[in-house]
């Protein structure tokens, strides 16, 4: 192999010597062409076949990054021009995901549904274009859809059969819509609203009517336009709707009468024993003609009195007519040739001259005339209202200004009703809170009750009770404390007088000891004898004779001392 690519190159490097610079330029252009080919080639056929996802650029980012993510979430790989086109893979999947993406609202907002006729091909035939234009259609009325306020994606099937030879064959336009309502609104329990989705589908798909489009709420799964299904349910939800506003009537009513009582009678006294609003929710037109007078001058305002005036009508037109008749009476006998048969009567007042007057008068008047249309709906037709009020309960004290306690062991109390005057007024004052219309038949009842204060008073005359215990106890205990004090005190000064008078005879003992052992020394001297003192007793004399002239020199530092020795005794 070697041998032979050397003698492969050197024919090539003999033929090269021989051949002239224009055979060379040749050449080097044909290898450089042949080059050039190989790399586009190989560029080329690396890169991947794509089809657009849509044949339009999609400028808004916010919309590009949503259908990129959600391409991304069935794994299908994507590709991004520079002028903002999304292709895939191949036809396939852009036509599966283009349907899909409309379907779940991720179509562009400025993409035209009918631009899929734009792309033509060779291979377009009529099926395709109907398949293009149902898509379209499609796609069209669920755009449509989707821009009104309170929906937030809107997803249209529709049903286009072929066109039969006779009428009585022909299959109905059908459609299937499925609309899911923004968090919050309630466009899909509107009646009103999803009239208005219906009349939209049949105005813009010809042959199509309200029967045959059937629009399904996307979040409960459930038929929003079955109206005639639905009377049922509406019936109970006006019945619902009539009942909760007769309560809140009932309670603005209550809360009326009651604030105007509290401030007067406070809220444990007042009760509404039944507030009762009669209302006819039926609607009601009523048609009325009023005639009123003619204003000739109008009222001064400046005036403090009313000095217009008013006349019931003003003269249009007057007619008067007399006639006066004097001759024979007309009497009729009838055809030429024939008897009459007037009666004797008529017969006798034949030949009679009579005279005839005949006067009229025609006046016609110009009123003020006024119609009035009213259209009433709801409507109260009676009012009734019970309110209790409780009297008074005071506390009965006695002489001293003690409460007065009952056997059972209670606080005695009375009661004082309200005077028949008091009621007068709040039974007016209840009627002006209610709007009071004796005409409508409303009632207005207003009594004196005595309410239940059982538990009230149980409770006041426990609490009473258990002061007055707390009273005593505290008073006892004062007095207990005060007479052991006082015991003790009476102990103290009673051991002081003990223990002094003890002292004393001690003291005096001593002092008498001590007198006649001196007696006995002084009497032993003057006998001559001589008297040896004990160690004691010379101690005890030293000692005395040392308190005898402190006592003398220091009086008030041995006062200090003995006081202390009988604060410490």
């Amino acid at each position: 192999m070697n041998e032979w690519f050397k003698k492969f190159f050197a024919t090539i490097k003999e033929k090269w010597a021989k051949w002239t610079i224009v055979q060379k330029g040749i050449v080097i252009g044909i290898v450089v062409v042949i080059i050039a080919a190989i790399v586009i080639l190989s560029v080329v056929s690396s890169k991947p076949t794509t089809a657009y996802l849509y044949s339009a650029p999609i400028l808004n980012e916010s919309e590009r990054d949503a259908i990129l993510y959600r391409l991304d979430q069935d794994n299908v790989k994507t590709y991004v021009s520079s002028d903002g086109r999304i292709s895939v893979e191949n036809e396939t999947i852009a036509r599966r995901y283009r349907s899909k993406l409309i379907a779940e609202g991720f179509a562009p907002s400025g993409l035209d549904p009918y631009s899929l006729f734009d792309t033509t091909s060779w291979t377009r035939n009529d099926f395709d274009d109907e398949v293009k234009w149902k898509r379209a259609m499609e796609s069209a009325v669920a755009q449509h859809i989707s821009d009104l306020d309170g929906v937030m994606t809107a997803k249209v099937i529709l049903t286009l059969p072929e066109k039969a030879l006779f009428a009585s064959a022909q299959n109905p336009v059908t459609a299937s819509v499925i609309v899911t309502a923004k968090p919050g609104s309630d466009i899909l329990s509107d009646k009103n609203q999803i009239r208005a989705i219906q009349r939209l589908v049949t105005a813009s798909v010809e042959g199509l009517q309200d029967s045959n489009i059937v629009i399904v709420d996307g979040a409960t799964n459930k038929q929003v336009n079955d109206f005639e299904g639905m009377e049922e349910t509406d019936r109970i939800t006006n019945i619902d709707r009539q009942q909760k506003l007769i309560l809140k009537y009932e309670s603005e009513y209550s809360s009326a009468v009651l604030n105007s009582l509290k401030a007067t009678y406070g809220d444990k006294r007042v009760r509404i024993a039944n507030m009762k609003i009669d209302m006819n929710m039926s609607k009601r037109t009523t048609t009325t003609k009023e005639f009123f007078g003619v204003t000739l001058v109008p009222d001064n305002p400046d005036t403090p009195f009313d000095d217009s005036q008013v006349v019931p009508s003003l003269e249009r037109s007057h007619q008067k007519v007399t006639k006066e008749y004097t001759g024979t009476g007309f009497n009729p006998e009838g055809p030429a040739g024939v008897e009459g048969q007037n009666p004797p009567v008529m017969s006798d007042m034949s030949n009679m001259i009579g005279k005839s007057t005949e006067v009229g008068e025609t006046v016609n008047n110009e009123l003020n005339e006024r119609n009035i249309v009213e259209e009433t709906s709801p409507q109260i037709d009676r009012v009734t209202v019970a309110v209790n009020i409780d009297g008074v309960w005071t506390k009965v004290l006695d002489n001293k200004g003690n409460y007065k306690i009952t056997e059972a062991g209670g606080i005695e109390r009375a009661y004082t009703p309200i005077s028949e005057r008091d009621l007068a007024q709040v039974t007016k004052l209840v009627q002006d809170a209610v709007g009071y219309n004796k005409n409508r038949g409303d009632s207005v009842t207003v009594i004196n009750v005595a309410f239940d204060h059982k538990e009230e008073f149980e409770a006041e005359d426990l609490a009473y009770r258990k002061a007055q215990q707390t009273r005593k106890t505290i008073l006892f205990s004062l007095l207990g404390v005060a007479v052991v004090l006082i015991a003790f005190i009476i102990f103290r000064i009673i051991s002081r007088e003990i223990e002094r008078r003890r002292r004393l005879r001690e003291e005096e003992l001593l002092r008498k000891q001590q007198a006649e052992r001196e007696q006995a020394l002084w009497d032993a001297k003057e006998q001559g004898m001589e008297v040896t003192m004990s160690v004691e007793e010379r101690k005890r004399a030293e000692l005395q004779e040392n308190a005898v002239a402190m006592a003398k020199e220091h009086p008030e530092d041995v006062a200090m001392l003995i006081r202390t020795w009988l604060m410490e005794e």
